[in-house]
């Protein structure tokens, strides 16, 4: 699964890196601890590729209490082509969530420890996001995310037994190309990604905290 992630790159080089096509409709704040609920910056591609501002938890577009989005932070790849929350979204309304890292926790004797993965690189990369925009009954339009997840690499498999999907430089015309449907186009883009490109260690227990939230979160513990 993925549930706190880290994204700090500034407009500049996220334009670059993505081939934005447009400006930036949302206020990038840097944080070294981002949790479900809250606003995500995410690629969509609407006529231009731009950059807006997600919530993170999908609420389908047929929900009728918000709080659903709380149980949908994560789309498995498995199921992706079939669950009514995420068929519709999978179709029609891909995205990239926009990070530059992200932590997940290594069960031990001790505890769990919260390990710090990234891209040997240090480079902004995109999670295979899905992403809608529900209505509430008052009128008022809410756009909200999910980050698709997978099986581990063998980098992550002693860490946990999932990790989210990142698409690959060479899939994102195609991943944000929403006249693409074909599931047997898009399916293939949702496996683990190359383990010899990413780097994972260990981190501060304070991230176990959303509150706490400092560059010194992915600094290694030892």
């Amino acid at each position: 699964m993925c549930g706190r992630f880290v994204q700090y790159s500034l407009f500049p080089l996220l334009k670059k890196e993505f081939s934005l096509q447009a400006g930036v409709d949302v206020a990038l704040r840097p944080s070294w601890n981002i949790a479900p609920s809250q606003d995500v910056p995410v690629v969509i591609n609407d006529g231009s590729r731009r950059l807006t501002a997600c919530r993170w938890g999908l609420i389908p577009t047929w929900a009728k209490d918000p709080a659903i989005g709380n149980r949908m932070i994560n789309a498995r790849a498995e199921t992706l082509a079939e669950k009514p929350s995420f068929k519709a979204p999978f179709e029609k309304h891909r995205c990239l969530v926009v990070a530059d890292g992200f932590y997940e926790w290594k069960k031990l004797n001790a505890g769990k420890i919260p390990v710090y993965i990234t891209m040997k690189e240090r480079r902004p990369f995109g999670f295979a996001g899905l992403y809608s925009e529900w209505r509430s009954p008052e009128g008022e339009t809410i756009r909200t995310c999910t980050i698709v997840t997978t099986v581990s690499n063998e980098l992550l498999k002693p860490i946990h037994d999932r990790m989210p999907v990142i698409i690959g430089r060479e899939n994102r015309d195609i991943w944000l190309d929403l006249h693409e449907q074909n599931p047997e186009k898009l399916l293939p883009f949702l496996t683990p990604y190359p383990p010899e490109e990413m780097e994972a260690w260990e981190v501060t227990r304070a991230v176990n905290s959303p509150g706490n939230d400092s560059p010194a979160n992915i600094a290694p513990s030892s």
